[in-house]
């Protein structure tokens, strides 16, 4: 099988960085088929085959209150993502947010409600094996715009592992500008979550939560785990199936994580570390979260998954400190 490798496309005749063009494409060759990786300078970055009309994934960062990904699709072009859902229009695909900071509301989008504005355009790197990364600095604004309460550096990885996976690999890095409270609605029936959040597609059929101990759970409030994997039958054909898995790094903060989620009709799930009990971080003092996110086509079995996490808690544990992350807009 082929290796992907990265050959540069730029739309000027001479070399300039990455946030100086209104759009910078990269051309990508994996397993023998031709991918672009553009930069839509304001808007967003996608990874997309150009003989399909969606992308195989989308990063959006300007337009809305919170950075999201949508579309994201399997190898094979399944849709596994949901967009503004009618009752839950926050949640937008794959995203990441707290729900309460200081008692101020970072979840939902009914004023008054915080941000997380993109402060520098990203800047997107390629690597070996195909590999594309995407750097950028996040000011999480409070609700009435006074005031930043954290600055984030956030770095995710493209990784293209075969035909019918890949894998974005995430670092968070917070920056508590003040004396912070990271909280949840205490769980009664629906409260618990913040964090990494999963909002999936109501094609899904058969759907199910599986766990790294093997147990499955249609509603998880929490499940401890090293991580968790949705997947079921999807459109398309008579056995089209697909999935997604988050994995929880090992040396992430309150690791086993808790689990919160629910099969179909809402397809969510979420790495919940505030599950449990809020934490507290006093000005300065940075949080670092990391986690591998798995597409999938077909169904993956617990032993295949604990393999393929086993692999990535063996891997580099990647920046630390915001210091190590190269400057955003260069």
């Amino acid at each position: 099988m082929a290796r992907r490798q990265c050959q540069h496309s730029e739309e000027q005749t001479h070399r300039r960085p990455v946030a100086a063009l209104l759009t910078v494409p990269a051309a990508v060759v994996q397993f023998g088929l031709l991918m672009i990786v553009t930069h839509h300078l304001g808007h967003f970055v996608e990874l997309k085959d150009p003989s399909r009309e969606t992308p195989l994934w989308r990063y959006v960062y300007g337009g809305k209150p919170k950075p999201f990904f949508h579309p994201l699709c399997t190898p094979a072009g399944h849709v596994l993502s949901l967009f503004e859902p009618h009752d839950h229009v926050w949640h937008r695909g794959l995203w990441f947010t707290i729900k309460f900071i200081n008692g101020q509301n970072f979840w939902e989008e009914r004023p008054p409600f915080g941000t997380q504005r993109t402060s520098v355009p990203p800047t997107v790197t390629h690597g070996a094996a195909g590999q594309s990364s995407v750097f950028s600095a996040i000011d999480w604004t409070s609700p009435d715009a006074s005031s930043v309460v954290i600055r984030e550096q956030r770095l995710f990885t493209y990784r293209p592992i075969d035909a019918t996976s890949y894998a974005i690999d995430f670092t968070f890095i917070l920056n508590p500008q003040l004396e912070l409270l990271l909280d949840r609605t205490v769980f009664t029936t629906w409260g618990g979550y913040g964090g990494l959040i999963f909002r999936g597609t109501r094609n899904w059929q058969e759907s199910r939560l599986l766990f790294s101990d093997g147990t499955t759970s249609d509603r998880p409030t929490p499940k401890i785990a090293n991580w968790c994997d949705l997947s079921g039958k999807l459109d398309g054909g008579p056995n089209q199936t697909g999935g997604i898995a988050i994995f929880d790094h090992p040396q992430n903060v309150r690791h086993p994580t808790p689990w919160y989620g629910a099969t179909g009709p809402g397809h969510y799930f979420n790495a919940a570390f505030l599950f449990n009990e809020p934490m507290r971080l006093a000005a300065g003092e940075k949080l670092v979260l990391r986690y591998r996110v798995l597409v999938h086509d077909g169904i993956l079995e617990t032993d295949a998954l604990n393999q393929r996490y086993e692999q990535y808690s063996r891997d580099g544990v990647g920046p630390t400190a915001a210091s190590d992350i190269p400057a955003v807009g260069s």
